[in-house]
């Protein structure tokens, strides 16, 4: 698994961000992140874990194992998002609600494109 600074630059791009931005947005120095995008440093796998999360990628593209830069998963957090965090974790124990709502979902999204 090696880290592609290039797929990091093309994601900073896509995202319409300076390098600035980016090490802001990662809670990071500038020059550290920029030894990222130059190739001067490696980040450890948790970083490009984070880097993924942050950045809506996943740590296969940042590492050139997927060439579908589209995130893999998505991370709910309980003190940001309460109501759909405790949707989800009810949802995970009780098969017949999720079968129910992921219905409801089709329902919206089909007329949502009428």
């Amino acid at each position: 698994m090696d880290f592609q600074p290039k797929r990091l630059i093309q994601i900073r791009q896509k995202l319409g961000i300076n390098k600035a931005e980016a090490a802001k947005r990662l809670n990071m120095s500038a020059m550290g992140y920029g030894r990222y995008e130059n190739g001067q440093r490696t980040p450890s796998y948790q970083t490009i874990c984070f880097i993924a999360h942050v950045f809506n990628t996943s740590p296969e593209y940042l590492c050139g194992m997927d060439s579908d830069a589209a995130a893999k998963t998505i991370v709910i957090d309980q003190n940001e998002a309460p109501e759909l965090f405790s949707m989800l974790e009810e949802l995970g124990s009780n098969s017949d609600m999720e079968k129910r709502i992921l219905g409801y979902y089709q329902k919206i999204k089909n007329s949502a494109k009428h």
